[in-house]
């Protein structure tokens, strides 16, 4: 399991792509601390382009790799060696692999210009994204045979919870504005994984100060420590599903 999760954090650490991905993430952050004199303001900035980029490269990329990785797969699979631990070994590496370049391009830069539980906050939350993308990203490739539908989904419901899911709580706050919804609206985001790390952050820099009664319900739900465990529950729950799925559909595929 090790010689196989060793293997592939190799393999994608010398991709291009990883290595073009980590130097925009590094521009990006570097650009912006720079630019910005507020830490806040920068660690917003930075936020946006986290929230957007990271859970797409994630996904389309873990899609991609998986299905090239195809015959690499089928010649694991018929050697003595456990299902589980072959998929186990790909979603750690693709995991760890995907981590790192976040973390050199994005964590460093944080933890330089932002050395406090703000900047932890910022670069744990996007570890996480990581990881539950990923997790996306692997059941996609499990469940569609073919390259391009599987690809077709993760773009689809990266689109869901990065956009469309934002769009239709906000319809349903404005359809239901006269009544009093904030509850349920916190509730509504801490379904999305890309939701409940904004969330997160913005309570460490205390914009949701700026957010009037919806904000003191999101730092009453989820500014505690008791809060913070559930939002940390939610986000292992995102990882963890998707994978158990995606290994029970693995276990039981012929190749």
């Amino acid at each position: 399991m090790r010689g196989i999760t060793k293997f592939v954090i190799t393999d994608i650490l010398k991709n291009r792509i990883i290595l073009i991905y980590t130097i925009i993430l590094c521009v990006f952050s570097w650009s912006i601390f720079s630019l910005e004199d507020n830490t806040s303001k920068g660690i917003m900035s930075l936020l946006n382009v986290i929230l957007l980029t990271v859970p797409l490269v994630s996904i389309i990329f873990g899609n991609i790799y998986m299905y090239n990785s195809a015959e690499f797969i089928e010649l694991l699979v018929s050697q003595p060696v456990k299902r589980s631990a072959i998929w186990s070994s790909l979603f750690l590496g693709l995991s760890l692999a995907l981590n790192t370049s976040f973390f050199i391009g994005i964590g460093l830069p944080v933890l330089l210009f932002v050395p406090s539980m703000t900047g932890v906050t910022v670069i744990f939350s996007g570890m996480l994204i990581t990881t539950i993308f990923v997790s996306i990203a692997m059941l996609c490739a499990i469940l569609m045979r073919d390259k391009a539908r599987g690809i077709g989904l993760s773009i689809m419901i990266w689109l869901f919870l990065s956009l469309i899911y934002d769009g239709l709580v906000l319809f349903f706050m404005f359809q239901y504005a006269d009544y009093p919804i904030e509850k349920p609206m916190a509730i509504l985001a801490a379904f999305n994984p890309i939701d409940l790390a904004r969330i997160q952050v913005l309570l460490q820099v205390d914009v949701a100060v700026l957010m009037g009664f919806t904000g003191a319900i999101f730092k009453k739900m989820f500014g505690t420590s008791v809060g913070l465990i559930v939002s940390l529950m939610i986000m292992l729950l995102w990882i963890v599903l998707p994978y158990l799925l995606s290994l029970r559909l693995f276990n039981k595929k012929d190749l």
